[in-house]
């Protein structure tokens, strides 16, 4: 594998941007993501390079890319830190200091190349290096509908905690009857 997994850096938010747009086109991503395509792009660059800089301070979050010998991203995940006295920006509220996967995503081109196993490789190691707040466990949510990525993490040593959340919005797609989507939570320990 020829790539470079690396943190962010602040004055890369365009390249953030232009990713998490690619990311949001991908025909998974209402599965995958709680935001579309249409919201992201009517956010101002003032939203990105906060975003971004915020992920390079490497404090309470952090984002890793995967970057191609030509420079091209071709990939990213985040890792969220969540503290039981924080509140959980989607899921319960942890129990314990945990890191909290999101915004997986790999271009098609780039899926089968390893490039997913190094991201998580090091988002994962990223978590257990913090001592403060020293994390326990790692977690992430999965569509049900999602059995792709949900291979994915049971190999890497996800296993799922039994946890379900309704899948945010959607609803007025669904008859008054019908059961909502669930995303199922996934954790990896120490």
């Amino acid at each position: 594998m020829d790539y470079v997994i690396r943190p962010v850096l602040a004055e890369e938010w365009p390249l953030a941007r232009e990713l998490r747009l690619a990311a949001l086109q991908d025909p998974m991503a209402p599965l995958a993501f709680l935001e579309t395509y249409e919201s992201a792009l009517g956010k101002p660059d003032e939203f990105w390079q906060g975003r971004t800089a915020d992920a390079a301070a490497g404090v309470n979050v952090t984002q890793f890319v995967a970057e191609a010998p030509d420079g091209a991203w071709v990939g990213t995940v985040t890792v969220l830190v969540e503290r039981p006295e924080g509140e959980a920006r989607f899921g319960d509220a942890p129990e314990v200091n945990q890191g909290h996967l999101v915004g997986v995503f790999v271009r098609p081109e780039a899926r089968g190349t390893g490039v997913t196993d190094a991201l998580f490789r090091a988002a994962v190691d990223w978590a257990w290096s913090l001592s403060e707040p020293w994390l326990e466990r790692v977690r992430l949510y999965v569509h049900e509908n999602n059995p792709r990525a949900a291979a994915f993490y049971r190999r890497f040593g996800f296993v799922p905690s039994g946890q379900t959340v309704p899948m945010p919005g959607g609803a007025s797609d669904r008859e008054p009857d019908q059961e909502p989507d669930l995303e199922l939570e996934y954790v990896l320990g120490r």
